[in-house]
């Protein structure tokens, strides 16, 4: 069994090593990274600090929940750890529900069931 070396070497190092700088820098540039050298790496909920390889857990919430709106101030931006931030999403879509606005085209008789719902009919049936 014969082993192909071609492509490696110190060429195929520097490309691998010149695309993992090029790719640190552009991840640099996103406004993850940029809210992570903003701001203190802790939950801005439940004040869990983060570090190493938990930071992965902290994510970048939207306030106003537009992710294309994303100043370079970071005023849009809040760290909040991944159980906070699916908790405040999931506040969110139950505001929506109650008020309505959800963009959903289905209807309350959709999501809930009524037993009673033929009760009446059932009732006056008897009656007779």
């Amino acid at each position: 069994m014969s082993v192909n070396n071609q492509g490696k070497g110190p060429d195929k190092l520097s490309q691998v090593v010149a695309d993992a700088r090029r790719h640190m820098k552009d991840r640099e540039k996103t406004y993850r990274e940029k809210a992570l050298k903003m701001y203190p790496h802790v939950c801005g909920r439940c004040a869990r600090e983060f570090s190493g390889k938990q930071l992965k857990e902290l994510t970048v919430h939207h306030r106003d929940h537009n992710h294309d709106n994303n100043p370079p101030d970071g005023s849009n931006w809040e760290l909040l750890c991944i159980y906070c931030h699916d908790n405040e999403h999931g506040r969110l879509e139950v505001a929506e529900a109650y008020d309505g606005s959800s963009s959903s085209s289905s209807t309350d008789s959709d999501f809930f069931h009524n037993p009673f719902a033929a009760l009446a009919g059932m009732m006056k049936d008897k009656g007779k």
